[in-house]
């Protein structure tokens, strides 16, 4: 068997089949390109669901890593450590808010957020004890722990793990009559994408971020934006909820904070909010450690000087220029997002998702699939117009045979 098939078959033999990964098996990688064990390389276009923002290899990342490895990687939360206030400070700036609440993944941060929003509301709101509701989109996709799942809307993310939490309703993404009847006197919070990516990367209506915001603030109602994989320059604003000059109350962020080194996520938002926790109400082993602190701080000095959402912003008009001249050519129906970010529906008649992604791999492009015939694309924003043009074309090439 050559390198590419004794790899898998030996991870399909030891590992759970939790994933369905295209055949590739990746060695290493730099900037928008991987190479895999047979020293082929490929153009990544997913960019690790955006936590690649940076690119594969950043040399900026990858020395503020070494630097600390060589001093501290982990002291747990039972010490202060000398990169912990700088970097809540540098992120709270960032967003624009006062307070940070680190963690190391996307769903732990969720999971925080959750768990605040239900803290503020009986300790803050005034909510009766176990009345607290959180509303939700349809189709979202927040995460994959027993109580994300329980308001998820995707029968594989759900099927088999009930019982499921209670405490949250479920209404249409973009519709704002259905939010708006949803709410109650127990509502604490709304938790929504402002771009939903899971679900094909679906751009809600115009209007709709203003108007959650406007009512959650009527209804004293708590905003939170899950900008896990919308945030961070992906859009070509450092949030997506920017283009409609929306602030939540609280941001839930992740995958590009560790900027693909280690895992970092947290919970931004005002000392009102954040302040409800007291010591040993919440906590990680991990979350804000050291190593961490230093990845992000470099994280989030590359994006103060906002020349990687400049990139996004204008790399993301020339990607949906050329995806918006493949729609309704018959190959392709519809494409949709923002920045360098876009979900494509392929023609059913052309193959599923899965099938124009395997197409894709041969032609030495790396995508994903989603729900069907769609395609995600999501490139680093290092990447070179050159390159990015490369990868349409061969895209072009896939839906042309």
């Amino acid at each position: 068997m050559s390198a590419t098939e004794t790899a898998i078959a030996s991870a399909e033999a030891h590992s759970a089949h939790n994933y369905h990964p295209l055949p590739v098996v990746v060695a290493s990688a730099e900037g928008a390109w991987m190479t895999d064990v047979e020293g082929r390389r490929y153009l990544d276009l997913l960019a690790g669901y955006s936590a690649l923002n940076f690119g594969h290899g950043n040399r900026r990342l990858i020395d503020a890593a070494k630097a600390q490895l060589e001093r501290v990687t982990l002291t747990s939360r039972a010490f202060h450590h000398d990169r912990f206030a700088d970097f809540c400070t540098e992120l709270a700036a960032l967003c624009g808010m006062e307070m940070v609440l680190p963690m190391n993944t996307g769903a732990e941060a969720v999971e925080t957020a959750v768990k605040t929003a239900r803290k503020w509301g009986y300790r803050v709101k005034g909510v009766p004890d176990g009345m607290a509701k959180i509303i939700v989109a349809s189709d979202n996709f927040h995460g994959r722990t027993t109580t994300i799942i329980s308001f998820s809307t995707d029968p594989e993310a759900r099927a088999d793990y009930g019982p499921y939490t209670p405490g949250f309703e479920i209404v249409p993404y973009g519709d704002l009559t259905a939010l708006r009847e949803a709410m109650t006197e127990n509502t604490v919070a709304v938790l929504i994408e402002p771009i939903q990516g899971e679900a094909g990367v679906l751009v809600p209506p115009a209007g709709y971020l203003p108007g959650v915001r406007e009512l959650t603030r009527e209804r004293n109602v708590l905003f939170i934006a899950d900008e896990i994989q919308s945030g961070l320059g992906r859009t070509g604003k450092t949030f997506a909820l920017e283009h409609e000059g929306v602030v939540p109350d609280m941001y839930v962020l992740g995958k590009a904070l560790g900027g693909g080194v280690v895992p970092v996520s947290a919970v931004v938002s005002s000392a009102e909010i954040l302040g409800v926790f007291r010591p040993g109400e919440h906590g990680s082993t991990f979350g804000g450690n050291p190593l961490a602190c230093a990845v992000a701080l470099e994280v989030i000095a590359m994006l103060r000087t906002g020349e990687y959402q400049e990139r996004a912003a204008e790399l993301g008009d020339h990607l949906h220029r050329e995806l918006g001249l493949l729609a309704g050519g018959g190959a392709v129906e519809t494409v949709r997002g923002r920045g360098l970010w876009a979900g494509v529906d392929i023609a059913p008649a052309l193959g599923t998702g899965r099938e124009i992604s395997e197409r894709l791999m041969e032609e030495r492009v790396l995508v994903k699939d989603t729900h069907g015939s769609t395609i995600r694309i999501a490139p680093p924003l290092v990447i070179s117009k050159e390159d990015l043009d490369w990868g349409l074309d061969r895209l072009r090439t896939v839906l042309s045979a």
